[in-house]
């Protein structure tokens, strides 16, 4: 007899990369729910803060949701448009421009017009709904269980689960013990973040702080270890502040300086310290639901190796896809989700949702965008494990500008001591840190072509991934959280 299912695709979690996969799947004629745990009016929230992000995306990726869905998007829900990312040195004497043109979004609306093209799309939309696990069945992941708006027990099957539920996801976490599936995630390789948003009147210029046209980016392992501050233009005058900072490289800055602080006072700290804001005040974004002040965890490492199970497949957040440099999760969770949609409506058409029928969404996902972070995540390492002064002197002598851009976007420059040993002679642990950043792009090289040969399947995965882990292994032996 055959299994009785609710619906052909379930899609849990109603953000970024969820709206996009429930529209793209029910384009294609499939039964489609989408759920989430949220109001309607608050889809996509992380947390009861809100919205805790940077907010930012570049409009490459705007452009890649344009080529494959009738979707655009506008002011107001794009707030404000930057000309690109700026990141300084400590001692904010230098600064490499990276990323093209992209816009400062205002989130709840961004998330509502993905929403409402879900549903336009044919999705049905379950809000307040809350996901506490995956359905198992002979190895078979077959729908997930929870609680609706009346708390009352409810559990839903389909042929294909999408779990878009983010960092904390209660699926990926509990599905079966196996070598394919990574259930949990190394602390050391999360950033803990705060976000305040303020209206602000100016003090003076200074665009090294603030300037209405970039996103700016600050690196300085006293005030964000591990991490950075970022300043993000909104429209008018309000900003979008923020730190990320690492635990390990935090522990070791407050034991070398003595100190005991937190993510919660470095956050004050940060946004206090610009000097051209004055008369500061939190506002909310979003009818009150996207609070003036939040705190979050992203991860900044490559993603999940494997982002597919037996009728399973995991996008955005959930999968672990920010960027593990700039820890930018929109762009990635916004290809993956349309990805996954389409891989889940194909993998429908041939009547085949085992791991091996879903098994394009990983090559699909590798080739649009997974491919890099793995390099990416070596470079993320190395930079930890840099104090400030090593980083003042990098910025002005390590790279060219167009060195640092490639290596931000985790594209291979060619770099050799010879041509550069005139610019870092200058005390070993310079010259150290240069033969580092060496190794560093020579291993970034070595994994973009490890990546570039993603098995074809799940029979030659295992042995691939084995050659993955040890490599980030050994650069995270090689380079440990020194930040003072």
């Amino acid at each position: 007899m055959e299994k009785k299912y609710d619906y052909d695709i379930i899609v849990a979690g109603a953000g970024m990369s969820g709206s996009l996969a429930a529209a793209m799947a029910a384009r294609r004629g499939y039964k489609v729910v989408l759920l989430d745990r949220n109001k309607e009016e608050e889809a996509g929230k992380k947390t009861n803060w809100g919205w805790v992000c940077g907010d930012a995306v570049a409009e490459d990726h705007l452009k890649y949701i344009k080529s494959m869905v009738d979707l655009s998007f506008d002011h107001p829900e794009l707030d404000n448009k930057v000309d690109g990312v700026v990141a300084y040195s400590p001692d904010l004497q230098s600064s490499f421009k990276f990323e093209g043109s992209g816009y400062v979004l205002n989130r709840p609306l961004f998330e509502q017009k993905t929403l409402k093209y879900a549903i336009k799309s044919g999705a049905e939309y379950l809000p307040q709904f809350e996901v506490e696990g995956p359905i198992i069945e002979k190895d078979y992941v077959t729908g997930v269980f929870g609680k609706d708006k009346g708390m009352k027990h409810v559990e839903l099957r389909a042929k294909i689960v999408i779990d878009s539920l983010g960092i904390a996801t209660t699926i990926r976490r509990k599905l079966p013990e196996s070598p394919y599936i990574t259930r949990n995630i190394d602390i050391n390789d999360l950033e803990s973040t705060g976000r305040y948003l303020y209206d602000f009147e100016m003090d003076h210029e200074d665009k090294r702080y603030y300037d209405p046209r970039i996103a700016l980016i600050h690196l300085n392992q006293e005030v964000s270890p591990g991490g950075y501050g970022w300043v993000f233009p909104k429209k008018g005058k309000k900003v979008n502040v923020g730190i990320g900072v690492q635990k390990a490289s935090l522990d070791e800055r407050n034991r070398k300086l003595g100190k005991k602080d937190t993510l919660h006072t470095l956050m004050e700290q940060y946004a206090k310290s610009i000097p051209t804001f004055k008369s500061l005040k939190q506002y909310d974004e979003g009818n009150g639901s996207n609070q003036g002040k939040g705190y979050w965890s992203v991860a900044v490492r490559r993603q999940l190796e494997n982002l597919v199970y037996n009728g399973y497949m995991g996008a955005g957040d959930s999968m672990v896809m920010p960027n593990p440099i700039s820890a930018g999760g929109i762009g990635p969770a916004m290809v993956s989700g349309l990805l996954a949609g389409k891989n889940a409506a194909d993998a429908l058409d041939n009547g085949d949702f085992s791991m091996e029928g879903l098994w394009q969404y990983n090559l699909d996902y590798n080739k649009n965008y997974g491919y890099k972070t793995a390099g990416m995540e070596v470079f993320r390492i190395y930079l930890q494990s840099l104090n400030n002064d090593i980083l003042n002197y990098g910025f002005k002598n390590f790279l060219s500008k167009t060195e640092a851009e490639d290596l931000s976007y985790g594209r291979v420059t060619e770099l050799s001591l010879a041509t550069k040993l005139l610019m870092v002679l200058n005390g070993a642990a310079n010259i150290s840190a240069f033969r580092n950043l060496l190794y560093v792009v020579k291993k970034m090289k070595e994994l973009n072509n490890i990546y570039l040969k993603y098995p074809e399947s799940p029979n030659t995965f295992l042995k691939w991934k084995e050659r993955v882990v040890a490599d980030i292994d050994e650069a995270k032996e090689r380079f440990k959280p020194n930040p003072i």
